[in-house]
């Protein structure tokens, strides 16, 4: 039988092929998960995905399962001791940039109300189904993640370019991205993992 067919991307290893088929590209909800998923594709800037992947336990344990209130109260000498965890992406920039999401994202929730319905209100909080035929046709961002990206900037939110906003938006499942041809592109459009 033969393999079913999936996105370029995730051929090469188990924990991406997974990650393909279960969680990239369905509607993420809940200001936790998605200020996680902010953070780690933040993370991932000039690195691989399967990376941050292989590190994705870690940092769930040391970051209280990326509890925004904790995230917010870590201080300056518990962000340098990260620094010596070899599990973690061992970069300054990165590891502090946690924190100042942590606190962007309590103020949007305490302004707002919800981290959710602000990162979803950018694609008018249904997602958007592209049906692209090649990888080559898929964008590293649009309109869309440059706008939201200026807007995270300007609310204190760090690691957030526009090529990072996009791939969030992409494994948050603003966008289905999957190819048309990907076993997962109408089951993502539906929401099914």
């Amino acid at each position: 039988m033969p393999e079913p067919t999936r996105c370029d991307w995730a051929a090469g290893s188990d924990s991406l092929r997974d990650y393909h088929d279960h969680e990239w590209g369905v509607p993420l909800h809940g200001d936790r998960a998605l200020f996680e998923l902010l953070c780690l594709e933040g993370a991932q800037a000039g690195l691989s995905w399967r990376t941050v992947l292989d590190k994705r336990a870690r940092y769930r344990h040391v970051f209280k399962d990326f509890d925004i209130e904790h995230c917010a109260r870590l201080s300056d000498a518990q962000l340098a001791r990260l620094l010596d965890d070899p599990g973690l992406i061992r970069n300054k920039l990165k590891l502090g940039a946690v924190r100042s999401n942590a606190r962007a994202a309590q103020a949007v929730i305490a302004e707002l109300g919800s981290l959710d319905a602000y990162l979803w209100s950018f694609v008018d909080g249904k997602p958007r189904r592209n049906r692209w035929t090649q990888a080559r046709e898929v964008p590293a961002s649009d309109e869309t993640s440059e706008r939201m990206s200026k807007a995270l900037r300007k609310r204190g939110f760090r690691f957030v370019g526009p090529t990072i906003c996009y791939a969030f938006m992409q494994a948050a499942g603003m966008v289905n991205d999957h190819l048309v041809a990907c076993l997962r592109h109408s089951a993502a459009s539906r929401g099914h993992r």
